[in-house]
């Protein structure tokens, strides 16, 4: 398992306490989202609560089981409204 680097949007970053940017050991957006609630928590809410995860520019929502690998591009953003 390797860190990847994630990166927050919108109302996320003032839950983390203003940081942008984290490294989480992960190997899937399940496991990263479960990392980065217990390591900020009040980052929890919001991730409960449903977020969209754009994984090397592709926006995912609710693909729990999906791999990251170290090198890929992580944004969390708040979810997506609209269609």
């Amino acid at each position: 398992m390797g860190a990847i680097k994630v990166k927050l949007g919108g109302p996320l970053r003032s839950a983390a306490g203003g940081e942008t940017e984290f490294e989480v050991e992960a190997t899937s957006i399940r496991e990263m989202l479960v990392r980065l609630a217990e390591k900020y928590p009040r980052l929890k809410p919001m991730l409960d609560g449903g977020v969209a995860v754009a994984v090397d520019g592709r926006v995912y929502r609710g693909a729990f089981l999906l791999p990251i690998s170290p090198d890929s591009e992580v944004f969390l953003l708040p979810p997506l409204q609209g269609g």
